[in-house]
């Protein structure tokens, strides 16, 4: 079953080679970029139908103007500009907390974890396409949900959670060979680890 699992990311990819001759290009690439007018304009009337789009056609020009008049930096200028340290320092904390927040060793173990649960050869990898599922899910989710609460609190509260998780998770698979039950908690525990993952991080 796996490889026909693994094979079905090939079918989209191939939809995607297939149809995308179709699709327009996007007008603010063919205005900025390209300097086509004309192409952005049918662009827009293949998008959004007949009609007057020049207040649309105006926003790009902004935009373009705002492109133009931006200097573009390179990777040791970034670093050494003090009005982006503080942009700088956040990305780097949020993509270092974001590699070591535990989500792989999670995928890593979850394995061992639900064979210790005494759950059937053959489940097991169903199971742990239910988690995978489950961050999809959640991601999917999270997207309705950083219009209402905003990225920070979607952030604090999904690395807050994730640490309760996984503390409690060390715990029963501590105490899995003392209580049969904790194993059960344990699966319990990996899915709400990457269901808040999927919100959060």
């Amino acid at each position: 079953l796996w490889p026909w699992l693994l094979a079905s990311s090939g079918l989209s990819a191939l939809l995607q080679l297939v149809t995308l001759p179709f699709f327009p290009d996007s007008p603010s690439y063919l205005l900025i970029q390209k300097g086509n007018e004309e192409a952005c304009r049918k662009a827009i009337r293949k998008l959004w139908g007949e009609g007057d789009h020049q207040a649309e056609i105006d926003d790009i020009m902004k935009e373009k103007g705002a492109v133009a008049s931006t200097k573009t930096l390179r990777v040791l200028e970034v670093l050494k500009e003090r009005s982006l340290r503080w942009q700088l320092y956040i990305l780097l904390i949020v993509m270092t907390t974001l590699q070591l927040c535990g989500i792989n060793a999670i995928y890593f173990y979850s394995f061992e974890v639900f064979h210790t649960a005494k759950f059937e050869e053959y489940l097991i990898p169903y199971v742990s396409l239910g988690v995978g599922l489950c961050e999809c899910l959640s991601s999917i989710l999270c997207s309705t949900l950083i219009d209402r609460f905003g990225r920070k609190v979607l952030l604090w509260g999904g690395y807050l959670l994730m640490s309760s998780v996984l503390a409690l998770l060390t715990t029963t698979l501590s105490l899995q060979h003392r209580f049969f039950w904790m194993h059960y908690f344990s699966v319990i525990l990996i899915f709400l680890f990457v269901v808040f993952f999927g919100i959060g991080p």
